[in-house]
C-alpha cells in the first residue's frame, strides 16, 4: 500500500485524540459523600447479566467522552451491570481502539465518527455496530486576532487540523470548498495552508507563530483562547439545530449477538449517566475531571475546562444523519472512497432503553440493520 494511502487510512480512522485532561475537583461533588442513591465506586455484585463475568469497555480520557468518564467514576455503568464487572481501557487514538475491538480486547467503546466509519467499511460491514450516541459539538476555528479578523481573512493563512482525514480535517476542508477556495487535500497546500498538527503540540505551534489558527476540538480550542486566540467560528453553527456527532458508542457485532442483555445494560447506564450529566452539569464536570486526574494526574485550568465543557452537548441520539454527511464531506474532499454505511447502526437496544426511561426513540437515518 503506498505511503500516502497508509497515512490516509490512519487519518480517517483517527478521532481527534485530545491531550489527557485532568483537574483536581475544587469541590467534592456528587459521589464523594455517602448518601442514599450514591453510586460512586460501585462494585460488581448480584446476578451476572447473561451470566457474563465481565464486559470490557474502552474510551478516550477526553471531555468529549465524558459519558464514559462519569459513568466509570460514579459507578453508573457498573450499577446497571450487577455482578458483571465493568473493566475499562483508555485509548488516545481511534485506530488503537478499533484494533482492540476487532481483536476482542474490548467489547464496547466510546469513539468518534471517523474511526467508526473506517472500522465498519474496512471490515466490509462485519466488524462493529454503532449502538448509541454520546456527545455533540465541541469543535471550533480559533485564530490569532492580530492576523485574522474575519472569515475571509482565513485565505492565505496557516490553519492547523489534528490529522490528515480526521473528523476536524474533513470538516475544515469542506468549509474551505464552500468558500470557493482550492486546497489539495493530501498535501494541505492551496488557498489555505492546512497544517496537520497533533493536538498536544498545537498550542505551542500557535504561541510560536508557526500557525495562524486551528480547527480543533475541545479542550484544544479553549487552550488556544487562553493563549490569546479568538473563536472565529463554532462548527455547531454550520449544522442543523447546531448538532453534529463527535462521539458514538460502538460494539463488536460478535459481542452484540452473544450478549445482548449486557449491551442493553451498558446502554441503560449510558442513558442514565447522560441524564445525570445534563441535570447536574457542575457536579458532572467535577466527576469527569476527578476521573481524568486519576488517569493522568495533569490538571486543566478552569479557564480552559469551563468553556470546553459548555461547548459540548451530551446526548443519547447518535445523530445518524450527520455521520452520513461527514462521510459525504470526506468523499467530496477526495479523502475517502464512497463507503457503504447501510447497517452501521443497530439502535433497537437503545430505543428499548429509552422507551423504558420514558424518552423518545432515536433514528438511524436509514442506515440501520434491516
Amino acid at each position: 500500500m503506498p505511503a500516502t494511502r497508509r497515512k490516509l487510512r490512519r487519518g480517517l480512522a483517527a478521532v481527534a485524540a485530545l491531550p489527557l485532561l485532568a483537574l483536581a475537583a475544587t469541590a467534592c461533588g456528587y459521589g464523594s459523600e455517602a448518601k442514599d442513591g450514591d453510586t460512586s465506586k460501585v462494585a460488581a455484585a448480584g446476578k451476572k447479566v447473561d451470566g457474563l463475568d465481565s464486559v470490557r469497555i474502552g474510551y478516550f480520557p477526553n471531555l468529549t467522552h465524558a459519558t464514559a468518564l462519569v459513568g466509570d467514576q460514579e459507578g453508573l455503568l457498573q450499577k446497571e451491570l450487577g455482578g458483571t464487572k465493568a473493566t475499562y481501557s483508555q485509548f488516545n487514538a481511534g485506530p488503537a481502539e478499533i484494533e482492540a475491538l476487532n481483536s476482542g480486547s474490548i467489547d464496547i467503546g466510546w469513539i468518534g465518527p471517523s474511526p467508526a466509519i473506517n472500522g465498519y467499511s474496512t471490515t466490509d460491514g462485519k466488524g462493529l455496530r454503532i449502538i448509541g450516541g454520546s456527545a455533540s459539538g465541541g469543535v471550533k476555528l480559533v485564530v490569532n486576532p492580530d492576523k485574522v479578523t474575519s472569515l475571509k481573512d482565513v485565505k492565505g493563512k496557516k490553519i492547523a487540523t489534528p490529522q490528515l482525514g480526521n473528523t476536524q480535517d474533513v470538516a475544515f476542508l469542506n468549509w474551505i470548498a464552500e468558500q470557493g477556495w482550492k486546497v489539495d487535500a493530501q498535501s494541505g497546500k492551496g488557498d489555505v495552508s492546512v497544517v496537520r498538527t497533533d493536538n498536544k503540540i498545537t498550542p505551542d505551534a500557535y504561541k510560536s507563530g508557526s500557525i495562524d489558527g486551528a480547527w480543533v476540538p475541545e479542550p484544544t480550542a479553549s487552550k488556544l483562547v487562553a493563549e490569546g486566540g479568538k473563536v472565529l467560528l463554532d462548527e455547531a453553527d454550520l449544522w442543523p439545530d447546531k448538532k453534529f456527532v463527535i462521539t458514538n458508542i460502538i460494539v463488536s457485532q460478535k459481542f452484540l449477538t452473544e450478549h445482548p442483555d449486557v449491551v442493553q445494560a451498558v446502554l441503560r447506564g449510558s442513558v442514565k449517566t447522560n441524564t445525570w450529566i445534563n441535570a447536574n452539569p457542575d457536579k458532572a464536570k467535577a466527576a469527569a475531571n476527578a476521573k481524568l486526574q486519576e488517569l493522568s494526574g495533569k490538571p486543566l485550568p478552569a479557564n480552559v475546562l469551563d468553556p470546553a465543557w459548555k461547548s459540548i452537548q451530551f446526548t443519547d441520539d447518535p445523530l445518524a444523519s450527520t455521520l452520513n454527511t461527514e462521510a459525504d464531506h470526506a468523499v467530496k474532499a477526495g479523502l475517502l472512497k464512497q463507503p457503504k454505511l447501510d447497517g452501521i447502526y443497530d439502535l433497537a437496544p437503545l430505543n428499548k432503553v429509552l422507551k423504558a426511561e420514558g424518552k423518545s426513540p432515536v433514528d438511524d437515518a436509514g442506515l440501520g440493520v434491516k
